[in-house]
């Protein structure tokens, strides 16, 4: 008999479904609720500054990875708290012995970048901006700024913390069916760029350090994972509405924290794309229910948890035959392999925690992180396709004094040097299975998946900062700083329902900030709302997906367009040849245009006169060329005449009076 080939996807539907795991695609607010489905945010966002932060580099000045005028080696360590404590995440940075290496341009970094200065006066334009969105969200402004600082040992601050300072706490945004809570907002400094990461070196580019960028932190109110996009989506709306933030790669980032119930939180960090939200929030919540039936499971094997501990053994690279090119290579580098037997773990190593992963996934990832032993790592007695021959694991299995029927066990290779950390980190892993969930920070994919990037951080890494003083905020300053603010994207969307605007080009609309140029093109030009819908919801849209806009060209070009274009007594249809044009090309005046577009001017009785003259020729079109709708057939003859010279509805209800 033919053996069934393994498919990762089914099994991991057919294990997880018998647990209560529904996907993404079936579930319904009833799954979210069952699970206790929680999620909140906290969106990160650059400001559009001259300068940095705390120093008067010029912001936004970026270069190639390897377009750089000095390297600087750091290594980092963990430093006591307030309260006499150490981070748990600057403890387990500290493990991993990384040398990292920041690479700088004497263009966008200076002595401050590398901690060989103190910080200048904070940034007031980069203040002013941040104010005014912590307004905007309705949060309570705070009437003095305390600047504290936020340890980071990953390296992705030269400093090892990040200087940051709450503006506004307890906001509040309006979504379609709800009000999310904000807890704060701050103004922080940004981190490095990484540039690579493999085994003990990390490097860094300093060209993104110290931009100024604002942090909106809501309560974990939203219960099912198109509610978290939705949120995230309103909060970048919003920032993006001052017109005062970057935009483009990099420039808004979102950490989403994820929770169900009997689970913990878990960040997810640096989503890049709101639209990858939903997927990554259903898979994070369906893995901690995952994890929690492996606790259970595990717990009905073991009787003591406290007790339970790894074994392992050293392994000679040529006493077996483990068909893998990555144990050959390090064979042939000196590294040692190592087998570790986990009692009671049959069948958890192979337990599906998401799509395409199962648990061994949490310790090679961990191994990769936290060890430094690059992946692959590790191979385990569970898996689909064996590399282990079936001599070698009996002996193996031997040498662990394995028992068959309930333990598992995992062979990987490392340097020695790094030996110690990978046994401490894999027993620590399992061990944290028979807890449930632990809290951490994992690193998000397209696919919709995440791994492990280090230990979710505590309230310890958080001191003043004794290199800055408190900032007053006076009432005249904010209420000046009031005037500035634009309307609510609530209010917006409110108007884009007036005016008949498809609901499918809000995203769009609100993303690049075109509000204001509707608004404009409605109120002051005249225009029709849903031909200023069609045209900056639609038309734009595609122009710019497939064109390149021309050096010069702003928003405000289409205004000037508009406004020829009802000066000259133009209509509709011509608003996208001309748009095409002025987009690649806005530096051409609109005649120019016109003359390109090949437009000529007529009148109504000109364009109507075809009209009788084509009713009479579509017996003969009609014949010869199977024409069935006449109607069409003339209009379609016409409309190219017609275009900038009259609505085309005006020549449909012509065309049909004619030819009854």
């Amino acid at each position: 008999m033919k053996k069934a080939q393994f498919d990762p996807q089914k099994n991991y539907l057919d294990t997880l479904r018998k647990v209560g795991y529904v996907p993404r695609k079936e579930a319904t607010q009833e799954t979210y609720d069952r699970i206790g489905f929680m999620s909140g945010l906290e969106v990160h966002q650059q400001l559009l500054t001259r300068k940095k932060l705390f120093c008067n580099c010029p912001a936004g000045i970026f270069h190639k990875d390897d377009e750089y005028d000095a390297e600087v080696i750091r290594h980092m360590r963990p430093t006591l708290s307030e309260l006499g404590e150490y981070d748990g995440t600057a403890l387990m940075e500290f493990r991993t012995k990384k040398e990292i290496t920041y690479r700088i341009n004497n263009e966008n970094a200076c002595t401050y970048e590398v901690d060989d200065t103190p910080p200048f006066l904070i940034n007031r334009e980069a203040l002013d901006i941040a104010l005014e969105v912590t307004m905007l969200s309705k949060f309570n402004v705070v009437g003095e700024v305390h600047i504290t600082r936020k340890q980071y040992l990953d390296g992705s601050i030269p400093t090892g913390f990040q200087r940051t300072a709450i503006l506004g706490v307890e906001g509040e945004i309006q979504l379609k069916s709800k009000k999310i809570r904000l807890i704060q907002l701050s103004i922080e400094e940004d981190s490095c760029r990484e540039i690579s990461d493999i085994g003990h070196k990390r490097i860094y580019k300093t060209d993104r350090l110290g931009m100024p960028l604002i942090e909106t932190v809501t309560y974990p109110e939203m219960v099912n994972p198109d509610e978290v996009k939705e949120a995230c989506d309103y909060i970048r709306f919003l920032n993006r509405s001052t017109n005062k933030v970057r935009t483009g790669m990099g420039a808004a980032r979102q950490d989403v924290n994820v929770s169900c119930k009997g689970g913990t939180r878990v960040e997810i960090k640096g989503v890049a794309h709101t639209k990858w939200i939903p997927e990554l929030t259903h898979n994070e919540c369906f893995r901690q229910w995952a994890l929690l039936n492996i606790r259970e499971e595990l717990l009905k094997r073991i009787d003591d948890p406290e007790i339970w501990k790894i074994d392992y053994a050293y392994l000679n690279f040529d006493e077996f035959k483990i068909t893998t090119s990555e144990i050959s290579a390090a064979r042939d580098l000196g590294h040692k392999l190592v087998a570790v037997n986990l009692p009671g773990f049959k069948g958890i190593l192979s337990h599906f925690t998401q799509p395409g992963k199962v648990f061994a996934d949490e310790i090679s990832d961990r191994l990769k992180v936290v060890a430094c032993i690059e992946k692959p790592n590790m191979v385990h007695t569970e898996l689909p396709h064996q590399p282990i021959t079936p001599v070698d694991l009996e002996i193996i299995k031997l040498i662990m004094m394995s028992d068959e029927e309930n333990d598992a066990i995992i062979v990987f290779w490392s340097p020695e040097e790094d030996v110690a950390t990978a046994l401490e980190t894999i027993e620590e892993r399992c061990r944290m299975a028979f807890e449930g969930v632990p809290n951490e920070t994992r690193k998000s994919f397209e696919d919709g998946t995440t791994i492990f990037e280090r230990v979710l951080p505590g309230a310890d890494r958080m001191y003043p900062d004794t290199d800055s003083i408190p900032i007053p905020l006076s009432a005249e300053h904010l209420e000046n700083l009031r005037k500035n603010i634009p309307n609510d994207i609530s209010e917006r969307v409110a108007n884009f329902i007036k005016w008949n605007i498809p609901e499918d080009t809000y995203t769009y609309l609100l993303s690049k900030n075109l509000y204001p140029y509707i608004e404009k093109s409605i109120n002051k030009l005249g225009m029709d709302p849903e031909n200023a819908g069609r045209l900056f919801g639609r038309e734009l849209k595609h122009i710019e997906g497939h064109y390149k806009a021309g050096e010069g060209f702003t928003y405000s070009r289409i205004l000037d367009m508009i406004r020829f274009i009802k000066d000259n007594n133009l209509h509709y249809p011509i608003y996208i040849k001309i748009l095409t044009e002025l987009y690649q090309n806005p530096n051409m005046d609109f005649g120019s245009i016109l003359t390109v577009i090949n437009f000529k001017r007529f009148s109504k009785d000109e364009i109507f006169s075809k009209i009788d003259f084509l009713n009479k020729k579509f017996e003969e079109e009609a014949r010869v060329n199977n024409i069935k709708n006449k109607a069409d057939w003339i209009m379609g003859q016409i409309r190219p005449m017609t275009i900038g010279n009259m609505e085309l509805q005006e020549l449909k209800n012509e065309v049909d009076k004619r030819i009854l």
